[in-house]
């Protein structure tokens, strides 16, 4: 479903265009921030922004990392769920 790369997960439509997508970058050795979350319009309401959190913290846990966030939405989320995730999530 989600494309991964280095600092982003992403998802194109059938016709290519992007239409879901969670940005990261490397703040240390040990942390990422997550800095920017968009979900296309056609994507609202189907939980597809709270699917991208989960795949940043799958990757996170991967690669042994904590999670801040500078993004409204993520940090949104995070607050929301912080007791799931109090773990991983540092603010």
């Amino acid at each position: 479903m989600f494309n991964i790369t280095d600092g982003r997960i992403y998802m194109h439509d059938d016709a290519g265009n992007m239409i879901a997508e969670v940005t990261f970058t490397e703040l240390d050795d040990n942390t990422i921030l997550v800095d920017h979350t968009f979900v296309d319009d056609s994507l609202r309401g189907k939980g597809t922004a709270g699917k991208l959190m989960l795949e940043v913290i799958d990757y996170a846990k991967a690669h042994n990392k904590k999670i801040k966030a500078s993004c409204s939405y993520a940090v949104k989320w995070f607050d929301k769920n912080k007791n799931e995730y109090k773990d991983i999530y540092i603010g």
